[in-house]
């Protein structure tokens, strides 16, 4: 009689979904301190998360956008509508030179410049000037301009007299082209920051072609 009550005794309950919590998971969800401390841990890694990808927008932003880098002035290209030169027994020039110069701005802000001057030089003597009126550099382009002046040698001292001679005769004239342009790169029309955009420039006038060649500008 023991074996049969023994065999037909009522077995432990199953929930009716057949699934039973284990021990760990019954524990979790008996202790709300520890859902609570979990979710502490869950909201800090995700603020930890936001807080790194700032920084990182932030630096990127300081590096690239508030960067702020000085124009360059430059002498595109030259050309001549007349040109008018000596021999070596009698050095001298006078020549019309058209030229395209280039503001380039690269800042993320427009550059507005003042006006200024355009020197041109033979070996440190002027020969010929030309005017940068006033204008603005759209944002990251290269503001375009051209214009015209005359470069001559009546200036030159007898000593320039004797290098023009001679570069007269071996069929290239150098010279250098230098300015420099006052103004402010305006940011987000907020920030102003004064900068100058410089011009250095040397090139060759080479006699054979009537042409301007190796123009070299730092």
């Amino acid at each position: 009689m023991a074996a049969v009550k023994e065999a037909t005794s009522p077995s432990p309950l199953v929930p009716a979904n057949g699934y039973i919590r284990s021990d760990q998971e019954s524990a979790v969800t008996a202790n709300p301190a520890e859902l609570k401390r979990k979710k502490r841990m869950r909201c800090l890694f995700y603020v930890t998360v936001f807080a790194v990808f700032q920084v990182i927008v932030i630096t990127v932003f300081a590096l690239t956008v508030m960067k702020i880098k000085s124009p360059k002035f430059r002498v595109r290209s030259a050309s001549f509508s007349d040109f008018e030169v000596g021999n070596g027994t009698n050095p001298s020039f006078n020549l019309d030179m058209d030229v395209k110069f280039g503001v380039k701005n690269t800042n993320f802000g427009h550059f507005k410049y003042e006006d200024g001057i355009v020197e041109f030089e033979y070996r440190g003597t002027r020969i010929g000037q030309v005017n940068a009126y006033e204008a603005r550099a759209r944002a990251r382009s290269t503001r375009k301009v051209a214009d015209s002046l005359e470069l001559t040698s009546n200036g030159l001292s007898a000593k320039s007299q004797s290098q023009l001679a001679s570069d007269i005769s071996s069929g290239i004239i150098p010279i250098t082209s230098a300015s420099k342009l006052d103004g402010k790169i305006h940011l987000m029309k907020v920030i102003k920051k004064k900068k100058s955009a410089h011009m250095n420039c040397t090139m060759e006038i080479v006699l054979a072609t009537q042409s301007v060649q190796n123009i070299v500008c730092k």
